[in-house]
């Protein structure tokens, strides 16, 4: 996956600025670019043949690195709200037991699908609530993908956990499966906060689970928060922050709720009058930037922050810093492989997703064929921009002639319309133009999408921005 070269002294010094009126003026829907062409725009036309085809070439390369790998798993137990994930909400744990007969088979028409080259330096287990699943389905399933992979020795393997559904006694089963990374659900300790999206969660329960790892060794920890829920106000949200920032995780994700009703059906149990205004919304975002980098936290980009000595942190100083399908990440160049319904992986110049309904998953399953739905082969303008878009979501800079020298093309010339909305940008503030880079500034950096969205092929074809979600 090529991108830009960018040198780590070019980096962007970790600092971001809240400027609520640029906010307010450059407010819109965009894509999150945890790919690009984004999955909204992948086809039917890409399927299981096209896929395989990546696979071989792959397998035929003198190098083709590490793997990172996805594991979807959509149970939960209790419907939240405001969630947009693609989930089954049951208490019917033997429905996880055959989903994970499924992964399996999934697993093993991989093994003999891949080349020699099966090295996995980082995997991740989503959902979906992952520890809805008993020990035992963890631990085959796990033994299924070391009999295909070779996991290196300090590979990440991070899992999402709710922390009504482990004790202490979970996260050591957890840490026995060689877990060393966690990410935790909490959006906001408030109990009427909590009420309104239906996930009753203590303030106990999390931080027993947060002490329960750190005694196990677990490498890392995330906390998910969410600002912008329903009868949320700045004060609320402050005492669930200071609260998080006590317990000192390593990453902090900072999400903006996106209200879409009409494309998450959970979302209709919301009080649209319970949500607080865009002004509120906007100061609990300020607020919350301040209070985090007054703590000593540094801005990833977008909604991510991490502690100065995290490897997200010591990745974006050095210029290695990445973007895929769970976000922000340290594996650079991996090709990722994805396993279970609706999981979206990437391999070469490609992206695929598997059937996001659990019945045409196992279907295709019980054929013995990868349930492979939609996907896209990429095109040399495509690559062109994705390097392009990354190195300005993750590097907050883009040096104009590395990207002349990889793909052979005159930077002005072939972005001439880009550059010219780039300068509108510029006078705003958002960027500085010069030199031969596009530096997004501290006042930008809240605003990437933005800047990245110029870049964007489709949107400047008039695709609908209506599916996505606001910038802030």
């Amino acid at each position: 996956m090529p991108l830009a070269t960018i040198s780590s002294a070019s980096v962007a010094p970790p600092t971001v600025a809240f400027d609520a009126d640029l906010i307010a003026k450059y407010q819109r829907s965009g894509p999150r670019y945890t790919s690009y062409p984004t999955a909204d725009r992948f086809t039917d036309a890409f399927g299981v043949a096209s896929f395989r085809g990546y696979l071989e070439r792959r397998a035929r390369a003198a190098d083709p690195g590490a793997w990172s790998l996805y594991v979807h798993l959509p149970f939960c137990a209790t419907v939240c709200y405001y969630c947009g994930c693609n989930r089954i909400v049951t208490a019917n744990k033997s429905r996880a037991v055959s989903y994970v007969d499924y992964l399996l088979r999934e697993i093993a028409l991989y093994g003999a699908l891949l080349g020699e080259q099966r090295t996995v330096r980082q995997m991740h287990w989503g959902g979906g609530t992952p520890t809805f699943l008993a020990s035992d389905d963890m631990a085959r399933l796990l033994s299924a993908l070391r009999s295909e992979f070779d996991f290196l020795a300090r590979a990440e393997l991070a899992i999402e956990v709710d922390p009504r559904t482990v004790d202490a006694a979970g996260v050591s089963r957890l840490a026995r499966l060689r877990f060393n990374r966690m990410s935790l659900g909490v959006q906001d300790f408030d109990s009427d906060v909590q009420a309104a999206v239906n996930r009753i969660q203590s303030e106990s329960q999390t931080l027993a689970v947060m002490r329960a790892a750190r005694d196990e060794g677990f490498a890392s920890l995330n906390v998910d928060l969410i600002y912008g829920l329903p009868r949320q106000t700045p004060e609320r949200f402050d005492r669930t922050l200071d609260k998080v920032i006590g317990a000192n995780p390593d990453r902090i994700a900072l999400y903006s709720y996106a209200h879409l009703p009409e494309l998450f059906k959970a979302q209709r149990q919301i009080d649209e009058g319970e949500l607080p205004s865009a002004a509120a919304k906007l100061e609990i975002l300020g607020r919350a930037i301040r209070c985090l980098t007054e703590a000593g936290y540094v801005h990833i980009g977008m909604d991510h922050f991490a502690r100065p000595d995290d490897e997200l942190a010591v990745a974006q100083r050095e210029g290695r810093l990445q973007r895929n399908f769970q976000g922000y990440s340290t594996a650079a160049g991996s090709d990722l492989l994805a396993f279970g319904m609706s999981s979206i992986g990437a391999v070469g110049a490609s992206y695929y997703q598997n059937h996001r309904d659990l019945a045409a998953y196992c279907d295709a399953l019980d054929c013995n064929v990868l349930p492979i739905a939609r996907g896209a082969d990429l095109d040399i303008d495509d690559l062109l921009r994705r390097s392009v878009i990354h190195a300005l979501m993750c590097r907050f800079a883009l040096d104009m002639s590395a990207v002349e020298d990889q793909y052979a093309i005159d930077f002005d010339s072939y972005f001439e319309a880009e550059l010219e909305q780039l300068e509108t940008l510029a006078r705003d503030g958002l960027i500085e133009l010069g030199g031969g880079w596009i530096r997004v500034t501290p006042r930008g950096r809240l605003l990437v999408r933005n800047v990245a969205m110029v870049f964007d092929r489709g949107l400047r074809a008039g695709a609908q921005r209506a599916r996505y979600s606001k910038v802030i």
